[in-house]
Order: C-alpha cells, then sequence, then structure tokens
C-alpha cells in the first residue's frame, strides 16, 4: 500500500509540475512524511522522516523538472531573459539552504513550511497583480535587486523546505507581467538549481550526522521511493501535457491558490 499510494501520488505531482509549476514537494513531502511517521514511528527513520521526505522530493523534482520544461519548451512557453543570471542565484541559494535543513529538527522544517505555505497564500490573496491580470500589461523584465537577492533567498528558503521554488517564482514573474500559463512554465528550469543542488547536499551531508537508512538509501535520499514516484510522475506529466496553455488565466491563478490552502490544512493535520 505505501508504494501505491507513492504511485498515484507520483502521478499527481506530473499533474502539478506541468500546469502549476509545482515540481513535486506540495505534493510529496506532506505524503512520505505522514507514511514514513506511521510506518516507523520511533525509529531513525521515523526521527529523520521530514529529512527523508524533503530530500526524496528533491530528487523527484529532477526529473519532474526536466521533463515538463521539455513540454513547455515544445509549447512555446519559455522565455530566456527570466532564466538566466535569475536561475544562477538560486542554485547558489539553493546549496546554503540544504546544507541548514540538515542540521535542524524535523519539526522545526514542518513548521517553517506550514507557516511560508500561509505567508505565500496571504500575498496571494491580498496583493495585486496575482489573482487579476490587465489584458494591456506589458511584462516587465526582473529588476537587478530582484534577481540577485531574490534569487539567493528563493533558492535558501525552496531547498530548505523541499519545495522546488515555485512558489515564490510563480508569485514573482506574475507580478512581473505574465500570465500564469508563462509564470508555472517558468518555474519548471528555475525548479531545477534547486533540485540538483538539494539532492547533491542531502546525499552529502548525512554522512556527517553518523546516519545509515539501509542499502536503498544514499544519505536522506529514499531511492526506491524516488524511482515509483518518479514513474508515477511521468505517467502525470502525459496526462496533463495536452492542457498547456489552456486553462483561463483567472481561473489558473485561483486553482493555484486553491491547491497551496489544501497542502497547508494536509501539513498542519500530520
Amino acid at each position: 500500500m505505501f508504494y501505491v499510494l507513492l504511485a498515484c501520488f507520483g502521478c499527481l505531482s506530473g499533474v502539478t509540475a506541468v500546469l502549476f509549476g509545482f515540481g513535486g514537494g506540495f505534493v510529496v513531502v506532506p505524503l512520505m512524511y505522514r507514511l514514513l511517521m506511521a510506518r516507523h514511528s520511533g525509529d531513525a527513520m521515523g526521527e529523520s522522516a521530514m529529512h527523508i521526505a524533503v530530500a526524496t522530493s528533491t530528487c523527484v523534482m529532477i526529473v519532474n523538472a526536466l521533463v515538463a520544461t521539455r513540454k513547455h519548451h515544445r509549447a512555446g512557453q519559455m522565455i530566456r531573459h527570466y532564466l538566466w543570471p535569475f536561475g544562477g542565484f538560486i542554485g547558489l541559494g539553493a546549496i546554503l539552504g540544504a546544507a541548514a535543513a540538515t542540521a535542524m529538527n524535523g519539526e522545526i522544517i514542518r513548521y517553517a513550511f506550514i507557516s511560508y505555505l500561509g505567508l505565500t497564500i496571504l500575498d496571494c490573496l491580498l496583493r495585486r497583480g496575482f489573482l487579476t491580470r490587465g489584458s494591456d500589461s506589458v511584462p516587465r523584465r526582473l529588476a537587478k535587486t530582484e534577481t540577485v537577492l531574490g534569487g539567493a533567498t528563493i533558492g535558501i528558503i525552496a531547498t530548505f523546505l523541499g519545495v522546488g521554488g515555485s512558489v515564490m517564482t510563480v508569485p514573482l514573474l506574475r507580478r512581473c507581467g505574465l500570465s500564469m500559463s508563462q509564470a508555472t512554465s517558468m518555474a519548471n528550469p528555475l525548479s531545477l538549481p534547486v533540485a540538483l543542488a538539494g539532492t547533491v547536499t542531502y546525499m552529502v551531508m548525512s554522512n556527517f550526522t553518523g546516519t545509515d537508512f539501509g542499502t536503498w538509501f544514499i544519505g536522506y535520499v529514499d531511492l526506491l521511493a524516488f524511482v515509483v514516484l518518479t514513474l508515477g510522475a511521468l505517467l502525470g506529466i502525459r496526462l496533463a501535457t495536452p492542457w498547456i496553455g489552456r486553462i483561463p488565466d483567472r481561473l489558473h491563478a485561483r486553482v493555484y491558490v486553491g491547491l497551496l490552502m489544501l497542502v497547508m490544512i494536509g501539513m498542519f493535520s500530520g
């Protein structure tokens, strides 16, 4: 049942990667955390449940982000100047965020995850430019501060929480004047630096804690869970691809915020 659920939620993560830029973290992290706590309460894996969930999530995001980026590129949704050097600074911040997360208690990461979701939802609802976009609005380029300081901050927070960064990049790009379809498309390649830096760091840093979870683990990354989640995600990406660019902008934005609310409630109840 454990792996059946992972496969189903992996499929869902593939759908959200294509349509909303969520590379897997918002789907995988809450699920894996709750399943690991249920199966390993009181042992070493239970105590490290949040670290394992976040680490495995970042690994799954590599595949999700790569495949979804290819699909969006074929659909003509990529805008190059929003990707570099912004993505480079996200990658630098990602290394710092992953290193900090391995030194933190799992419950601290969990509540940081919940708090960040709450703040993001409020920001999307209260600040102009996210739920509605003027039909005559002209997209602007990212400012230097947004590129350097914003990129590094996104990398730190995203890798610390294992969420890929879409929850920060999508609202930011949305306020630059991009449509929801364009903003969520950009979120996938911008999640790659976070996923790569986070995965490598989580694999290496656990060696310094003396933790060994068994044969199917590299550091905090659960390889069996990764394979099952990835296979499910590839199916989800295939199912969602025909919908690229076809969802009305206002509906797309509202569903995005609604999904954030559902994840926050699920994580809080866990």
